[in-house]
């Protein structure tokens, strides 16, 4: 077994996000973030030394598999980028300057020629769509050089476009109370009129009165990712059959009952792309691993890869530029070569590596996929876990983690984090994720449910949350829990729950309803009152609640399945943390339940709560993260040697 993991090397990591090559195929553009900061880097496809590709602001980086940053000019000259002063940006030889003047909020440039002039069209605050003009020095600040192209159907835009031709811009739209993976539809704009045959679909005008607009989606189904392939199709995802697809033109491009696609949590995902010869080469999520597939056009097909999770994906020629992780082993940029064959064939090349050279010494925790069954759901528990120590008996208290119970003189389960995702329709794929490795090289042994609601089983899995959140993934959880403690893989003193965000509020919602199953539970700035959140989290999240609780009006159901109205049964151990600034989950409703405990429990009320200051939904600053790593392995040590 390896050493246990320093905190330095978990915290070492640099992020990279959005490796998009330039269109001429010579270089691959990235974001890098760390401690903090950002910068925009390029590297020759071939490989060798990253330099600076921009300058002026700091770029507005992604998130994991995200993006939504940058985008090349199409002479490959240059970029246009997101400062994180939320205005356009171009850089351009000796030149940097901003494009757009809006003092909001822009997200996922595109960059094309349209009516002969070159244009980026980019989403502003989430919601509109705009055209600016970024061959004259502040464009975007004088009228008539920027103009919104959305007629405003929608609430939420996301991920604009434009095609190859410079005729079209698509992107993808929504309102409440559906979210995006619930409803969002595919906008098409047509400038300067509907193309030939097309009429009858491209009817609505959009407010400037020179463009048409059409928006489609499946009857029952959501679309995601809109682009064009090089031929001009329109190509993008959607969940119609059941199942997220990519469809190039209306056609599916592998069909099938597996997810090619995670969910709109932001923008700038690149699951898929279509080359100039036909060829697609889309990502599949297979039980929450991950498969790179390439599709020729007559169908055929070969996996790439099957051991990463992989985004971020792009043809440029014959090769394919993508990003991937995997358990123990941070992101890496990566150029595949298909055509490579032999025993001496290098398919797959690291460009660029996020991780320092010790996680290649680290060795990765072993994955298991288990499955249960509760009545009529299917609920997946993947775990993550390293072979136990076997430690003799002795005097002294035993490594948390070993096994053996003192005070009995019995063996016990292996000490085991049953950790909760956020979301709550997300899933945690089998990528990098330090914070798991950090627990799992200490002998502790993880399990990750993904309850009803989770993402990458199906359409009908995803929507099968609605009505009952802080209920339905609460008893998903405890029948995971249950049936691991039937077959001997866990047992209620050994297991403690953990979680963050929606995650944290499952933590509270087991330690209410279902304490029996656990020793204690650590929640991360948790959500337990689904009414509050509603009224005071940031935009988009605050609509989570429309389908997944009920209409704002029904107080019932929102005391139904609030948890801060259960957190008197909450007896267990209990650890939580918030940050001051907490702009998701307000820092009161933490505040508001540990009182409740408190004031129910008396003297004997065992709830540790802790605030850090300055923070938001989840900790940067160092000293607090080393703060919440140490506060929590002395709360396990505390429920595992007594």
């Amino acid at each position: 077994m390896s050493a246990p993991l320093s905190l330095d090397l978990v915290v070492s990591s640099r992020d990279i996000t959005e490796p998009r090559p330039s269109p001429d195929g010579r270089w691959i553009g990235f974001i890098r973030r760390w401690r903090g900061r950002s910068e925009l880097l390029v590297v020759p496809v071939g490989g060798g030394a990253a330099t600076p590709l921009a300058f002026g602001a700091e770029p507005s980086p992604g998130r994991g598999l995200g993006g939504g940053g940058f985008a090349w000019l199409p002479d490959s000259d240059g970029v246009v980028f997101v400062g994180v002063d939320g205005e356009v940006w171009l850089t351009r030889g000796a030149e940097s300057r901003p494009v757009t003047r809006f003092e909001r909020s822009c997200r996922a440039p595109s960059v094309g020629v349209v009516d002969g002039r070159l244009a980026v069209v980019v989403a502003v605050d989430e919601a509109e769509v705009w055209l600016v003009a970024i061959d004259e020095e502040s464009a975007g600040g004088r009228d008539g050089e920027a103009r919104r192209i959305d007629d405003g159907r929608h609430e939420f835009c996301f991920d604009p476009v434009v095609s190859v031709s410079g005729q079209m811009a698509s992107w993808v739209g929504w309102s409440p109370p559906w979210m995006a993976w619930d409803a969002a539809e595919r906008v098409d704009v047509v400038f300067g009129g509907a193309p030939d045959g097309h009429t009858d679909r491209y009817r609505d005008r959009t407010p400037d009165r020179n463009s048409v607009v059409s928006a489609w989606k499946p009857d029952d189904g959501a679309v995601s990712e809109p682009r064009f392939a090089p031929d001009g199709m329109p190509t993008h995802v959607h969940d119609g059959s059941g199942w997220r697809n990519v469809y190039v033109g209306g056609r599916p491009v592998l069909p099938e009952s597996l997810e090619q696609a995670g969910a709109t949590w932001g923008m700038g995902n690149r699951s898929y792309d279509v080359g100039a010869d036909g060829r697609a080469v889309v990502t599949r999520n297979v039980r929450g691993g991950g498969q790179l597939v390439a599709v020729q056009p007559g169908g055929d097909t070969a996996v790439l890869d099957d051991s990463h999770v992989w985004g971020q994906v792009s043809i440029v020629g014959e090769r394919i530029v993508a990003l991937r992780s995997a358990p123990g082993r941070p992101g890496e940029i990566v150029v595949i070569d298909p055509r490579a064959h032999g025993p001496s064939a290098r398919p797959a090349r690291v460009i660029v590596g996020s991780g320092v050279a010790a996680w290649r010494t680290v060795e990765p925790p072993r994955i298991e996929t288990l499955d249960t069954t509760i009545p009529a759901r299917r609920v997946v528990a993947g775990g993550r876990e390293r072979e136990q120590r076997a430690d003799p008996v002795r005097d002294t208290a035993p490594d948390p983690a070993s096994g053996f119970d003192s005070n009995s003189g019995r063996r016990r389960g292996p000490a085991t984090l049953c950790w909760i995702h956020g979301g709550p329709t997300d899933q945690w794929r089998n990528d990098f994720r330090p914070r798991l490795d950090y627990w799992t090289s200490r002998g502790y042994q993880i399990v990750i449910p993904d309850h009803r609601g989770s993402t990458g089983y199906g359409r009908a899995f995803q929507q099968a949350l609605h009505g009952g959140w802080g209920r339905t993934d609460v008893d998903d959880i405890a029948a995971v829990l249950a049936e691991l403690h039937m077959s001997g893989v866990t047992d209620s003193a050994s297991t403690v729950i953990v979680g963050g965000s929606s995650g944290g509020g499952a933590v509270l919602g087991i330690l209410a309803d279902h304490p029996q199953l656990v020793a204690g539970g650590i929640a991360s700035y948790p959500v337990s009152d689904l009414a509050d959140l509603a009224a005071r989290s940031h935009r988009l999240e605050a609509h989570y609640t429309d389908t997944l609780v009920g209409p704002r009006d029904d107080a019932a159901a929102f005391a139904r399945l609030s948890v801060i109205h259960r957190a008197a049964q909450i007896t267990k151990p209990l650890l939580v943390f918030h940050g001051s600034d907490d702009p998701v989950v307000p820092a009161e409703q933490t505040e508001q339940l540990v009182a409740t405990i408190t004031a129910h429990a008396g003297a004997a009320a065992r709830v540790e709560h802790v605030v850090y200051d300055g923070e938001g939904h989840g900790f940067r600053d160092p000293d607090n993260v080393a703060d919440e790593y140490a506060r929590m392995q002395a709360f396990l040590d505390a429920l595992f040697t007594h």
